[in-house]
């Protein structure tokens, strides 16, 4: 049958090689991103063409790749940050040009060097419509080529960047330790990321970009999927702010001695995040994602130091786990006279299975990090070298991690706190892990509070209430109240559950373990079921927009999964299995919350006791 693939517009520009007058017609990219007129074979049409052009225009051989743009091209100078807009002057012409949205429409703009030049013309440029602007901007028509090159200009990352985010997003194995007291010795690793990278390759393109991880669940099942996604992205960036605010405050509870109130640790927290969280733009941000990874690599090795030489830090282990220790008569853990240390090879003896769970579900929460692996995609200059960024910093990550959590483990056994650093005696030294803990915490809040809100801009304030765009003067002004409400709520979440371990297991078996182990191979059986039922003859034309199918429905899916019918098998078998560990860690998780909220002071919501003593 015939499936009409028309933008569904009053013009469509894909028709012809003219396209409408600047400002007259919505964004031409936002507005059929999310179209369902849109089919799975139009995709993968503008999907190869953008791939051939990334490869012809940054692939081996080319100008580009003589340059240097792995790792250390970070620290040359006029290198581009990632998540940054600023594409540079044309050599030839002068002028800069880039694509921007406003409440008037989509403009290209070409920038002379004056205006480029001057950060106030810039921003007045966009806020009239196109067709009263004059000296800085051109108003011609947008070409095909020219929307290519506008579109491209946007993408500026090199796998370098991605290395140092994906190390920023995911490098934090303070948890690990403390997963082993639950879990004995043991590690685990997934391929997901492939997975992702190999959907994002054949369904992205420089027409219909891919922005986000709903994005890919929109291409392959549909709005229902996209909503789904979306919500549960929004909710996992909100209650990783929620942790954000939980851990820094215990350190800022250990930087006090305990004469804080344990309300006021996470306040002050809080209004750093009112401050932090107004930062709209993540440009640049590629330079803090980078002094974040060493200071994260220094408080680790700090870390490893101190507990071999010292003791634990009883008094924090005894405030959050009294049942390690033998109790005195007043009812209080015996802190000056611990049971010895110990480890073990399986799981230690006295603990129930939902103990156990929480402690995988930590490893969950310490190692997953596929969220953000579209996004950080959607800003690469060439796409395909993504793996390369993954490789490196999954190498680093699960070494570090493998052997912080043994050594800090095999030196503190059951005592080991989470987060790590908190658990050292010395306090000199423990102070020095909690400062930089709080800035690399700081770091994390400006990316999580950031994208978390903007999630909620787009798909609640632009979707449902028809807000206006963020980069207008409106859009502004709605983004500075809605920081703090943000944090605020986030406060009030953390404030009621102060049980570090315990939440964030909660947040590692809801949401992380969904992104990085559930969706990706339910994503990547639908997206092979509908690749390999496209049939011989069933052909997108670029010039009508359509495709002609020969069957659809059941009988469309049933012919495409049987074809590697194993590694089908394979993907379905490993999203059950992750589905079943997410229902097994959100039970325990909450089961483990209200019996520690039960019996422990230090664990119970909107108290002035700390979980750290």
């Amino acid at each position: 049958m015939a499936v009409n693939a028309s933008i569904g517009l009053a013009a469509d520009p894909r028709l012809s090689i003219s396209a409408d007058v600047i400002g007259s017609y919505p964004n031409r990219v936002l507005k059929t991103l999310h179209d369902p007129n849109v089919t799975f074979e139009e995709y993968l049409h503008y999907a190869k063409l953008t791939r051939a052009d990334e490869h012809r225009l940054y692939g081996p051989g080319s100008e580009y790749a003589t340059k240097k743009t792995g790792v250390f091209a970070r620290f040359r100078p006029g290198t581009q940050s990632m998540l940054g807009r600023f594409p540079g002057l044309n050599k030839d012409t002068k002028n800069d040009t880039s694509i921007a949205e406003n409440e008037h429409g989509t403009q290209l703009q070409h920038f002379d060097k004056e205006t480029l030049a001057d950060p106030e013309k810039r921003r007045k440029s966009l806020t009239v419509p196109a067709e009263e602007h004059h000296g800085g901007l051109d108003t011609s028509v947008i070409t095909d080529e020219e929307w290519l090159t506008a579109s491209r200009a946007a993408r500026t990352a090199t796998w370098g960047a991605v290395f140092y985010l994906i190390t920023t997003d995911i490098l934090g194995p303070f948890s690990v330790p403390w997963a082993m007291t639950q879990l004995g010795w043991g590690p685990g690793v997934s391929f997901s990321g492939w997975q992702l990278w190999k959907m994002f390759l054949a369904l992205d393109s420089d027409r219909y970009p891919m922005k986000n991880y709903g994005d890919i669940a929109f291409r392959i099942f549909g709005q229902w999927a996209r909503y789904f996604v979306n919500i549960l992205q929004s909710l996992q960036f909100f209650l990783n702010v929620g942790l954000l605010i939980l851990s820094n405050g215990q350190s800022i509870s250990q930087l006090s001695k305990g004469n804080l109130c344990f309300v006021i640790c996470l306040l002050v927290f809080m209004i750093a995040g009112f401050i932090v969280g107004q930062i709209r733009t993540l440009a640049r941000f590629g330079w803090l994602a980078n002094i974040s990874v060493w200071m994260n690599i220094f408080i680790i090795v700090a870390t490893m130091g101190i507990v071999a030489h010292s003791n634990p830090n009883y008094v924090a282990s005894a405030a959050s786990y009294p049942d390690l220790f033998n109790t005195l008569p007043n009812g209080d853990p015996d802190v000056n006279n611990p049971p010895p240390i110990s480890t073990t090879g399986g799981s230690p003896p006295g603990l129930a299975f939902t103990d156990n769970v929480n402690g995988l579900m930590q490893a969950v929460f310490s190692y997953g990090g596929a969220t953000l692996f579209t996004e950080l995609m959607a800003e690469m200059r060439r796409p395909w070298d993504f793996w390369k960024g993954l490789v490196c910093a999954d190498v680093l990550i699960f070494c570090l991690y493998l052997f912080f959590g043994c050594f800090v483990y095999g030196y503190q056994g059951q005592y080991a706190f989470n987060p790590a650093y908190q658990g050292i005696d010395p306090y000199g030294w423990q102070t020095v892990g909690n400062v930089f803990g709080v800035i690399t915490g700081l770091i994390a809040a400006c990316l999580y509070g950031n994208i978390g809100i903007k999630v909620l801009y787009a798909n609640v304030g632009r979707d449902l209430l028809h807000w206006p765009v963020l980069e207008s003067k409106k859009g502004k002004w709605i983004f500075v109240p809605f920081v703090p409400i943000y944090w605020a709520l986030a406060f009030i979440v953390t404030l009621s559950i102060p049980q570090f371990s315990n939440f964030s297991a909660l947040v590692g078996a809801a949401c992380i373990l969904q992104f990085t182990y559930t969706f990706p191979p339910i994503l990547m059986l639908g997206f092979k079921a509908q690749l390999h039922a496209i049939l011989p003859e069933e052909k997108f034309d670029p010039h009508t927009g359509r495709v002609e199918r020969v069957d659809s429905g059941f009988k469309r899916w049933m012919r495409g999964l049987r074809k590697d019918f194993f590694l089908n098998t394979w993907d379905l078998v490993y999203f059950l299995g992750a589905v079943v560990t997410a229902i097994l860690g959100i039970y325990s998780a909450i089961y483990s919350m209200a019996a520690a909220y039960n019996s422990n002071p230090n664990l119970t919501g909107w108290g002035c006791q700390s979980p750290t003593g």
